[in-house]
């Protein structure tokens, strides 16, 4: 039962009307996340990253995004006699309803700005509050417990002054705790977190991801986490899934990806990390940009553009993923023989 995925995500694509036309945003995009990881989604700005995890939860306009493909989440339900029964839920198609029931209760989201995901005008404590109001049977008195133990939980000094405060009240990095707490009050399988640690010193970074570690271990929860610091990735993931262009253009652990990288993609993202033992004092800058909505490629290797030193007929017409290692995918055969400029 270990071994079974929590959620597959199989031929996704995401496209967003523009001026009355669908455009993909994400394409053919496949996945699988287990129970007890850590699977990171890394990439640039404006590669699809929050675009994905806001399909598997459920949270884009449907009168203007069409989502295709599966997303199976497999349901853990616990019979009378102890047992676990699993349940595969498509979550594409799912009616509003249904998603309700397990957004906030099976499924938890962390987002990325808490100071807009949080309501001004609401107590803290009332926001954390009213995903057990929806979910749970409890009496007011243990809502009431719960929360402040969820305060605790995510290292809140004096919760019960602090559930009487508003938003705009608390610090950015006590703003995330409270954004956690309510993804987590219900004690989710599934946790998404995207951008978690982005505003935010580094400090407190480090203490948020300890944070989501501890709660994840806790629950056996499996946790999407969506993030351009590769830092944060290495200290963090059990797995990496590298997205370019709104693909997965390379998926592996994160000893692989960090170790053997192989998509020219990956391997201009981490030459681009500074480096403590390199004596280069210019940083490597990849080419160009992540092209736009509009202009997306939908032929060829996405990424050929921004290595144009790389000929042609190293690119496949229609790129697909190849296993190079057990575990370890890249999209395209570009890899294959790529060099830096200054490698040749």
């Amino acid at each position: 039962m270990k071994n079974d995925p929590l959620l597959t995500i199989k031929d996704v694509d995401t496209a967003f009307k523009v001026d009355g036309t669908y455009y993909n945003a994400i394409t053919d995009v496949s996945l699988d996340l287990y129970p007890d990881e850590i699977l990171a989604i890394v990439g640039e700005s404006g590669c699809g990253k929050s675009t994905l995890a806001t399909s598997v939860i459920g949270l884009h306009n449907p009168n203007a995004t069409k989502v295709s493909g599966s997303i199976v989440y497999h349901q853990r339900q616990k019979q009378a006699d102890g047992t676990e029964k699993i349940v595969d839920r498509e979550l594409v198609g799912m009616s509003a309803d249904d998603m309700d029931k397990l957004r906030g209760n099976d499924m938890g989201m962390i987002f990325q700005d808490p100071l807009a995901a949080l309501n001004p005008l609401m107590r803290v404590g009332d926001q954390i509050k009213e995903n057990l109001d929806f979910h749970t049977n409890m009496s007011d008195e243990e809502k009431q417990a719960r929360v402040l133990e969820l305060l605790d939980q995510v290292g809140i000094p004096n919760p019960p002054r602090v559930a009487r405060q508003y938003p705009h009240e608390l610090s950015g990095g006590m703003r995330q705790r409270i954004i956690i707490a309510i993804a987590v009050a219900c004690k989710p399988d599934l946790i998404i977190a995207d951008e978690p640690t982005t505003a935010l010193d580094v400090t407190i970074q480090a203490q948020i991801l300890d944070l989501l570690k501890d709660i994840q271990k806790e629950k056996h929860a499996g946790v999407i986490l969506i993030t351009h610091d590769l830092g944060v990735v290495a200290e963090t993931a059990d797995r990496v899934a590298v997205m370019y262009a709104g693909q997965i253009v390379e998926v592996g652990t994160a000893l692989q990806i960090f170790t053997n990288p192989k998509h020219p993609y990956t391997r201009s993202l981490l030459r681009s990390m500074p480096q403590a033992d390199s004596e280069d004092d210019e940083l490597y800058v990849i080419e160009g940009m992540v092209p736009s909505l509009k202009k997306m490629p939908q032929k060829g290797c996405r990424f050929a553009p921004r290595v144009p030193w790389v000929d042609a007929s190293e690119h496949e017409e229609d790129p697909k993923m190849h296993e190079v290692e057990a575990g370890h995918l890249v999209r395209c055969t570009c890899y294959q023989n790529f060099e830096f400029p200054d490698e040749g």
